[in-house]
């Protein structure tokens, strides 16, 4: 009798926190700065410099929304320890796909070389360094990736090769689509620091309070210019 009231007791408990959650959605894109005055003509437009490649921010993309820090209960639709599951970026045409992977703390990353050329997958980021040796298919190699923070990822052999492994704390985050939409449903209600990443522009955070139930709406600007000027 005392094991079911306490087995009743503990669902309730866990359905009133599922019901106590909100989701946050929004846009993410990116800002440059205002560009030099001779931008459109000038020494830009000489043979030495007319080719070089310029940063577009509007086609920037692999954006990352997350909760920074811990959250409490089941969020996002998943256990903490649960969630935690194995995932993959393969190696192919001298490429990483995904080029960005974020992931819960704890997830065990495969990385299959689908070339007939080897390659040699290493990073010397703090987070997680690594060096898993030349090999090609069918051998698979494996990482586990136990502490959050960015991990950039290249290959030995390759200059064009590299990605990046963006290691959470949490599984609350969202991957921007390709119109700069994100969405991070399950979200327990409370205040949080809503940050947003992409790995060539400073990180944007936001003091947000996500409601017992419906939705807010965040729409992030992420700016070169929010640096300290020297």
């Amino acid at each position: 009798m005392m094991k079911t009231l306490r087995l009743t007791f503990f669902c309730i408990a866990w359905l009133v926190g599922e019901l106590h959650a909100g989701t946050i959605r929004g846009t993410v894109r990116a800002e440059g700065p205002a560009p030099a005055g001779e931008a459109g003509g000038g020494k830009y437009d000489s043979r030495k410099f007319k080719f070089a490649e310029r940063v577009n921010y509007d086609e920037l993309r692999d954006f990352v929304v997350y909760i920074d820090g811990l959250v409490p209960g089941k969020p996002c639709g998943s256990n903490q320890v649960v969630s935690v599951e194995t995932r993959r970026i393969s190696q192919h045409g001298a490429a990483f796909t995904p080029h960005v992977l974020p992931v819960v703390a704890g997830t065990t990353v495969e990385w299959p070389n689908n070339d007939d050329i080897f390659h040699n997958v290493f990073s010397m980021s703090d987070a997680k360094p690594f060096d898993l040796g030349l090999y090609k298919s069918p051998e698979v190699k494996r990482v586990t990736f136990d502490q959050a923070g960015r991990v950039d990822v290249f290959c030995s052999i390759h200059a064009s090769m590299s990605c990046v492994v963006l290691v959470l704390p949490n599984p609350c985050f969202s991957v921007s689509d390709d119109s700069g939409h994100y969405r991070i449903a399950d979200v327990p209600a409370g205040k949080y620091k809503l940050k947003a990443w992409h790995e060539r522009m400073p990180a944007l955070t936001q003091e947000i309070t996500v409601p017992e139930s419906g939705e807010i709406e965040v729409n992030l600007v992420l700016r070169v210019n929010s640096l300290p000027k020297y």
